[in-house]
């Protein structure tokens, strides 16, 4: 069992058995403030990197994700519908009911040092957020870091969280690395209604200027930009001077897609929290998941207009790979 939890009063329950994995899962809860009311499931996975397929058009073929479920509890987060596949529903269960791999760092490490392993880019945080609350307690991600680092693996990880921080000396130790920040508003209700457990973005933004500072390319997503609620030229606009001063590297922004069970849990949100708006987005998501072109076009225009604001891009240059030091003779093997 590889648990890394330290310094917490935790319960153990019984074990349950999750599709997909072959022992009981232990079930354990946290006597801490922002871990009330939900059970994280520590399981040891098979394996850790997944091949994206091609017809997905993401610019990278692996992730990795050492968490399912989220606490941040985005109620527009595409990745909610994943959570059915282990029996678990897509609204309350993602945000209550979250999966710990607890044996990534070791798995990163066989399969990053594989000799069929071609060095592909690696991406984090294309599914549920890797920086997400319970990641201070597990701390899985550094050995990941170091898997990359020392395999000579690109990468890269989307948060929404500053927390990434913790880990800044080991980003400069890998040759290809960057990151990314989630910002879709500043608006404080908006922010509080939409995405309640996340950090607060204005700590995002700080986060994004000190990884820059550190020579580390950081961008910023505003995304998703939801119709009549954070999509004022105005608001795009501020959040993008902020990232300008912030040093972002890049910045881009999507339109809200409500897919499978998503559109249920936003349209509930909705109705609770924006009842004015949801005859527009009943008309806007009348057809499917997303919203109709013109809407989507009009999104993208908010976002090219703010780009004259960032800075010109300097060349890359791949930092050098840390040295190891050397290997100890061997001792023979104990057993």
């Amino acid at each position: 069992m590889f648990v890394r939890w330290k310094d917490l009063t935790v319960e153990a329950e019984e074990g349950r058995r999750l599709p997909g994995y072959r022992e009981p899962a232990t079930v354990r809860t946290f006597d801490a403030p922002e871990a009330l009311d939900t059970r994280f499931y520590e399981i040891e996975a098979r394996s850790i990197l997944n091949k994206v397929p091609k017809a997905s058009q993401m610019p990278f073929r692996w992730t990795i994700n050492p968490y399912r479920g989220c606490t941040h509890a985005c109620v527009y987060c595409f990745a909610r519908p994943t959570h059915t596949y282990l029996d678990f529903d897509a609204g309350r269960d993602f945000e209550r009911e979250i999966v710990v791999k607890v044996n990534t760092p070791e798995l990163a490490r066989a399969e990053l040092s594989k000799k069929s392993w071609k060095h592909e880019h690696v991406a984090l945080g294309t599914n549920t957020d890797p920086y997400q609350w319970v990641e201070k307690r597990y701390e899985l991600l550094p050995g990941v870091w170091e898997a990359m680092r020392d395999s000579g693996t690109p990468c890269s990880v989307l948060t929404k969280s500053p927390l990434l921080l913790r880990d800044i000396e080991l980003f400069k130790q890998i040759p290809d690395f960057a990151a990314n920040l989630s910002i879709p508003t500043l608006d404080e209700k908006a922010w509080r209604a939409s995405e309640p457990h996340t950090p607060h973005p204005r700590k995002r933004v700080e986060a994004v200027a000190e990884l820059n500072r550190a020579g580390i390319p950081t961008g910023v997503l505003v995304a998703p930009l939801m119709p009549g609620i954070n999509d004022s030229p105005e608001q795009v606009e501020r959040i993008l001077e902020l990232c300008a001063e912030a040093g972002a590297v890049s910045v881009g922004g999507i339109c809200l897609h409500l897919r499978g069970e998503v559109r249920d849990v936003f349209m509930d949100w909705l109705r609770s929290h924006r009842p004015d708006l949801v005859p527009r987005y009943e008309k806007l998501y009348a057809r499917g998941a997303y919203a109709p072109k013109e809407e989507r076009e009009r999104i993208q225009r908010l976002i090219r207009a703010g780009r004259r604001l960032l800075p010109e891009p300097a060349p890359f240059r791949p930092r050098r790979r840390r040295e190891r030091a050397p290997e100890p003779e061997p001792q023979g093997t104990l057993f």
